[in-house]
C-alpha cells in the first residue's frame, strides 16, 4: 500500500511534532480512512519531508510524530513562470502543470490583450484557489516543493520582479530570429541556473510589451513553428526547460542526505 503523502501547511524542519488542521483532518478521516497509529510522509513545501505517524485527532486537527527524514533529490533549477491571464478556467490547468513540472514561483499578471482582468477580493480569492491547486500538483507528484503563487500583477511589476541572475526569456510568436533552442544550446548561458520565463494571454503580446521586456534585459524567443494554445505552451516550455536543464535531463544528480 503506497504511504499517504500530506501537506503541512507549518515549516517542519527542527521539529518532532505537528498538527495538520482542519482541511488535513477531513481528508486524513473521511477520505483516507487512517486512525491512529498509521504512517504517512508529511512535507511542508519547504523541501522538506519525514516519515511520521499519526498520534491523535481532535474534532479540529491531527497530531502527528515525525520520524525519519527522507532525502530529497536536488532540483538543479529554479523556474518562475510569468503568465498573462487567460479567459476562462484556463488558469487552473496552467498552474497545475506548472507546479506538477517542477517550476517555482508563478506569477499571474495583466497583459494589454488579457481577456480576463482579476482585481480586489476576487484577485486574492483567485490567487488562494491557484495556490491550493499548486500544494495538490505536489502531494499527487511527489515534491517536496510547493509552487508559490504570487499576487496578480500589471505587466510593468512583472517585469520588474525579475531575478538580476535569472535568463529571463518572453515568448512571441513573431519573434523569428531566436528559439528556445537556441537558447538552452548557447555555451553563454551553459552554467544558467535561474529561469524566469513570460508567456502571453490568447491574443499574444504587442509590440510595445516586448520591446519594454527587452528594454528591461529580456530576451524575445519562439518554439519555433508550432503555435500553442495558452494552457499548452508553459507546459511546453518548462517541459523543454527541464529536460535540457534540469529534473527530466540529468539521471545522475545526487539526492542530497
Amino acid at each position: 500500500m503506497t504511504i499517504p503523502r500530506i501537506y503541512s501547511p507549518d515549516a517542519l524542519e527542527n521539529r518532532t511534532t505537528c498538527e495538520l488542521g482542519p482541511d488535513n483532518l477531513k481528508y486524513i478521516k473521511q477520505v483516507m480512512r487512517l486512525k491512529q497509529g498509521d504512517k504517512i510522509n508529511v512535507f511542508d513545501g519547504f523541501g522538506q519531508e519525514f516519515e511520521a505517524v499519526i498520534k491523535g485527532f481532535t474534532p479540529k486537527t491531527v497530531f502527528i510524530e515525525l520520524g525519519k527524514r527522507i532525502p530529497r533529490a536536488d532540483k538543479g533549477i529554479r523556474i518562475t513562470l510569468a503568465q498573462a491571464i487567460p479567459k476562462a478556467g484556463k488558469m487552473d490547468t496552467i498552474v497545475k502543470s506548472a507546479a506538477e513540472l517542477g517550476a517555482d514561483v508563478i506569477i499571474p499578471f495583466d497583459a494589454t490583450r488579457s481577456v480576463s482582468r482579476i482585481a480586489g477580493e476576487k484577485s486574492s480569492l483567485k490567487v488562494a484557489r491557484w495556490q491550493k491547486i499548486a500544494g495538490e500538483a505536489a502531494r499527487c507528484c511527489h515534491s517536496s516543493h510547493i509552487a508559490k503563487v504570487s499576487k496578480v500583477s500589471s505587466f510593468a511589476d512583472m517585469l520588474t520582479s525579475a531575478s538580476g541572475k535569472a535568463l529571463r526569456l518572453i515568448f512571441w510568436e513573431e519573434e523569428f530570429q531566436k528559439t528556445i533552442k537556441d537558447i538552452l544550446t548557447d555555451e553563454a548561458f551553459a552554467a544558467t541556473k535561474d529561469f524566469f520565463i513570460v508567456v502571453g494571454p490568447e491574443g499574444g503580446f504587442s509590440k510595445d510589451e516586448v520591446t519594454m521586456a527587452k528594454e528591461d534585459g529580456f530576451v524575445s524567443v519562439s518554439l519555433g513553428k508550432q503555435i500553442l494554445k495558452v494552457e499548452t505552451a508553459a507546459a511546453a516550455i518548462i517541459s523543454i526547460i527541464q529536460y535540457e536543464k534540469g529534473i527530466f535531463g540529468n539521471r545522475s544528480q545526487e539526492v542530497k542526505k
